[in-house]
């Protein structure tokens, strides 16, 4: 039997019935279809999946649905102005190519503008330690700091 959730999201009132075991994450991709939050590995390491709940960085994978029923959850999605503006920290990862095949970029993004909101953005070991969580197969990770040092100095002139 599921249970009715009602929560914002990408700033939308969103109230639907999920299955007491369904995860954030498949609520947002299967019921929502909104497919930038990836699922890497089911087991909350390898980061691909992480939102914004509430304005803090959570891994989806590991968070059931109704557990975020009346909270705020933000995806990758919902970072871009609504005019399709890229936020500074997703403009930031195209212009130092901080991604490869894209399959972590979105957790990536969003564990990164986590980083700056709430920690702000100060070194090479800072970002690199802040993205612990987040795995990527694909690159040395080099870009990526790059990026993320690029997005917050843009974030904090926005």
């Amino acid at each position: 039997m599921g249970h009715k959730i009602t929560l914002q999201v990408n700033g939308k009132s969103v109230t639907r019935d999920v299955e007491p075991q369904a995860t954030l994450a498949e609520f947002i991709r299967e019921d929502l279809r909104l497919t930038g939050t990836h699922i890497g590995c089911d087991t909350s390491q390898c980061g691909a999946c992480t939102v914004h709940v509430d304005g803090h960085a959570v891994k989806s994978c590991n968070m059931l649905a109704v557990q975020a029923s009346g909270k705020s959850v933000t995806t990758i999605e919902g970072l871009a102005a609504a005019d399709g503006t890229l936020h500074p920290m997703q403009a930031a990862f195209k212009a130092c190519h901080g991604l490869q095949c894209g399959f972590c970029t979105p957790g990536m993004v969003m564990s990164a503008v986590d980083l700056v909101q709430h920690h702000g953005c100060h070194s090479e070991a800072q970002v690199r330690e802040a993205l612990e969580g987040n795995i990527c197969r694909c690159t040395g990770y080099h870009n990526i700091v790059k990026a993320v040092q690029q997005g917050a100095q843009a974030m904090k002139s926005a």
